[in-house]
Order: C-alpha cells, then sequence, then structure tokens
C-alpha cells in the first residue's frame, strides 16, 4: 500500500464557530483515534485532502506535525455537506505496524463477463469490503475477475481469497452478480400474470359447461 505525507495542525479550539472558520479559509477539521494515544483535534488544508478522500484506492497516511515523530493513520469515515457534498470532517484512526486493524478496501472489477456478452447487465452491491489485515498488507484495492460470470451467476464473499487478509463481511453476501436486463424481466413478469389469469378462468368455463348439461337431463 502506497502511503502519503500529510502537513496537519493541532487545533487548540473545537467547536462549531471555529470549526466553520476554518471550512471558510478553505481548511477542514479533523481529528485522530487511537488505542495508544488519547484523540488528538487537527486541522489539513482541503486541497491537499481531497485527493486522499476522492479516490477509489486506501493509503496509509503520516500525519505531520510540527516538531513532532508523523503518525500512520487511514481514513475511517468524512463527512459531507448534505447541500454541497463539500468535505466537512474527516475521522482518521492510527495504525501500528505489527497490529491488525479494520479498514475498507475498494473494490476493483477486472474482466468482461461471459454472461454480459450474452446480453446481461453487470450488476455490483458491493463497492468495498470490510477486512482485517496488518498495516503492511493493507492494499490499494481487492481485484475481482468477473471473467467467468454467466447469466445469473454471481459472486459472493464466500467465493474470494486473498492473502494476508481477513474478510469480516458475511460470507453470503453478494457482491457482484450477471442479471437479465429490466426490460426482459418485465416481459417475463406480465406472461406469468397472463398464464395465471387463463389457468385461473378455465375451471370456471368447464364448471358452467357441466351446470348447463345437468340442467338439460333435468328438462
Amino acid at each position: 500500500m502506497a502511503e502519503i505525507t500529510l502537513a496537519a495542525k493541532k487545533r487548540e479550539i473545537s467547536n462549531k464557530g471555529a470549526n466553520k472558520e476554518l471550512r471558510r479559509n478553505g481548511v477542514i477539521p479533523c481529528i485522530y483515534y487511537s488505542k495508544d494515544k488519547e484523540p488528538i483535534a487537527f486541522s489539513v488544508e482541503e486541497v491537499a485532502l481531497k485527493p486522499l478522500v476522492y479516490t477509489s484506492e486506501a493509503h496509509i497516511i503520516n500525519l505531520t506535525f510540527e516538531n513532532e515523530e508523523p503518525l500512520g493513520a487511514i481514513i475511517k469515515d468524512v463527512q459531507f455537506d448534505p447541500v454541497t457534498d463539500r468535505i466537512v470532517h474527516v475521522d482518521f484512526h492510527g495504525v501500528t505496524l505489527g497490529q491488525m486493524i479494520d479498514v475498507q478496501i475498494p473494490i476493483n472489477i477486472i474482466g468482461s463477463a461471459i454472461g454480459v456478452k450474452e446480453g446481461g447487465m453487470l450488476q455490483q452491491n458491493i463497492h468495498k469490503l470490510d477486512v482485517a489485515c496488518l498495516p503492511k498488507d493493507i492494499p490499494q484495492h481487492l481485484d475481482i475477475d468477473v471473467t467467468e460470470l454467466k447469466m445469473g451467476d454471481s459472486i459472493h464473499v464466500k467465493d474470494l481469497n486473498f492473502e494476508n487478509i481477513n474478510i469480516l463481511n458475511h460470507e453470503d453476501t453478494i457482491i457482484i452478480s450477471v442479471v437479465a436486463p429490466r426490460g426482459e424481466e418485465e416481459v417475463e413478469e406480465v406472461e406469468e400474470v397472463e398464464g395465471e389469469g387463463e389457468e385461473s378462468t378455465e375451471p370456471e368455463v368447464i364448471a358452467k359447461g357441466k351446470a348447463d348439461e345437468e340442467e338439460n337431463k333435468e328438462e
């Protein structure tokens, strides 16, 4: 996994007013959490933070504070403004060499599915996987080959195996599947409904015919 250095500045005041002022000046309030250290409130230039947030790859980030040893971390959570979609706050989780860590890793699809070539659609239900591994083994992304997927096939968590990585998602979770185009699904549903209607009316016609025969006999 690639390591990135990020210049950070500790925050002495941490409240709504102070945080708004930081954002107006192009600076994002952040916080660093670790099992072995007290939480550290700090800020980072928005322009330096964006490439680490808007990416499909994971990184180990070395937070550098003035006159202090860098702190290794990963981005754990990002909060966005619901209107502007701008970054408003970031949580960093400290990492220590030799200690397992839980982290989300992006999925990278490779190959072209057989089912897609046959007219199907590739449907991705999950874009990141929760994994546990050592910091040195954190990959930038997890490659999943879909080449052999036929129409109706799926790849579940239990189908995956990555070296030095434990996947935490439930083993029956569907990650990727090849499904029929929506138009075809709707046609099949309509045909089934029409078929059900025809079968339900046929017994009534037969019953009516038998009733007429019995009435004729009585006459």
